[in-house]
């Protein structure tokens, strides 16, 4: 047997991370600020899962992707996707080995925690218009407050004409209002989780009245009048609408070093562009690749949108199909049992300013690299999936071999919190899958922050994942 020395033994410390920033060339130093610089881009572009999806398809298009819908037959090489409802994409790069020999998958999700418009959402009050909203995911709702905000989504006409609204990213924009402190002494004594109730989560959208002596409630009917006359919309359109409320503001650097990125929605979307990234550079892979974007994750993957629909099962068929020219449950389970996947989802980064709600060896920091997660879950592990020791290796060598600077973590001390991902809905069909991204300042806040370093070796880990298992 051969054994170490100090020194050997002393870099093999699985807690001595690595700062990312220290070890890039000058090369990678512009290739990380040029994928960032696309990334705030693709940010602005998709605050939603629809617009996500509007995206992805034109990044595939240009790469050389086609609707799997317009071919009939697929060999080596070929790249295709599919769309589920407009809220889902899958993408494939056909490999040339057997496919019953296994997929290559890397998937992550396109939803962020938002307020939804309810289906009566428009009243009036105090000479007021406003909108009811009913919350999306897991926010803290005192966040949502006095701050600019903006409309996105579809609603159809009577006459079943779609509209597509994309209001706020410029004049006008919209808000929550907040309690003034002089007046908020019974409001600050409250818990911060009680501090702002659900249904006071109300959009202001306008003040000005119509003129007019027959009409009750004058604002609202101003709105009312100012959206048909737009968009051609009438208050009985809202009950078949899908509008979200995400803030207004743009992506940004942050830092006088522009070393991270802030932005809404990084959570999961971070995840999703580096995915998109990650198979757009794959070029006549081995086993053949395949990359998801889902959407419900946010509150339990549920729906016909979710991972747990039958989209990506149906799909993964239809590819055999076209490759075989049939596709027999034996094939298909073979291929499933021989895959591996990537649930590509956001880890929390340690906070300098909350540092006690964290087991600091076995948590993620910013800046030091993508983050392995091999169980997420709360509290016993419960609704994790725990990878096995040999796909944890595997996975460990393949980044290894290709110089990502990755760490491992788990969301936060044992009987602090938790959370899941689409992880343990892949492992249910039998597949190995581990959770593997970007460490995240301010999850789920409305502007969350991640380093520029980590996106890059996120993209990074997918490309070797691709290539190389």
């Amino acid at each position: 047997m051969i054994y170490m020395t100090d020194k050997e033994l002393f870099n093999e410390l699985s807690y001595k991370r690595k700062n990312v920033y220290e070890n890039l060339s000058e090369q990678e130093y512009k290739e990380m600020f040029e994928l960032c610089d696309e990334y705030r881009e693709f940010l602005d572009e998709g605050k939603t899962e629809r617009e996500c999806v509007e995206k992805s398809i034109k990044m595939a298009e240009l790469h050389g992707f086609k609707n799997i819908n317009s071919v009939k037959q697929l060999k080596t090489g070929d790249k295709v996707y599919k769309i589920n409802r407009n809220k889902n994409i899958l993408l494939a790069v056909i490999g040339s080995e057997d496919i019953k020999n296994g997929v290559n998958l890397v998937g992550a999700h396109i939803d962020s925690p938002r307020l939804d418009l309810k289906q009566n959402p428009l009243y009036e009050s105090n000479d007021m218009a406003l909108l009811k909203t009913h919350y999306y995911g897991g926010i803290k709702k005192y966040q949502w407050t006095a701050i600019p905000l903006a409309m996105h989504g579809v609603i159809f006409t009577k006459e079943g004409k779609k509209v597509t609204l994309n209001i706020g990213e410029n004049d006008p924009v919209f808000c929550v209002t907040d309690l003034l402190p002089h007046l908020a002494k019974d409001q600050m004594t409250k818990k911060m989780i009680d501090g702002i109730e659900g249904e006071n989560l109300n959009i202001l959208i306008g003040g000005m009245p119509v003129k007019s002596e027959d009409v009750s409630e004058k604002v609202k009917f101003a709105i009312l009048k100012h959206l048909n006359e737009k968009y051609g919309i009438t208050e009985r359109d809202f009950l078949s609408a899908e509008i979200e409320i995400v803030p207004a503001f743009k992506a940004k650097n942050v830092g006088l070093d522009e070393s991270f990125v802030g932005a809404y929605g990084q959570d999961d979307r971070v995840c999703a562009f580096t995915t998109l990234k990650g198979i757009f550079a794959v070029e006549n892979p081995k086993k053949t690749a395949l990359a998801i974007l889902v959407d419900k994750e946010e509150i339990g993957s549920t729906g016909n949108t979710g991972m747990l629909s039958a989209f990506f099962e149906m799909t993964l068929a239809e590819i055999l199909e076209k490759i075989n020219g049939n596709c027999t449950i034996t094939d298909y389970n073979t291929t499933i049992e021989n895959s591996a996947c990537l649930s590509s989802d956001v880890g929390a980064a340690v906070d300098p300013n909350y540092e006690s709600v964290y087991e600091k060896r076995n948590a993620a920091f910013a800046g030091c690299g993508m983050v392995l997660m091999k169980y997420t879950g709360a509290r016993g592990k419960s609704e994790s999936s725990d990878a096995s020791a040999e796909f944890v290796y595997e996975i460990g060598k393949i980044l290894d071999d290709n110089g990502v600077i990755w760490q491992t973590s788990e969301l936060g001390k044992v009987d602090q919190g938790g959370g899941g991902t689409i992880a343990q809905y892949v492992a249910n069909l039998n597949m190995d899958v581990i959770d593997c991204g970007v460490p995240v300042l301010s999850m789920h806040a409305p502007f969350e922050v991640t380093a520029k370093s980590d996106v890059y070796m996120a993209y990074k880990s997918y490309v070797a994942f691709y290539n190389n298992r």
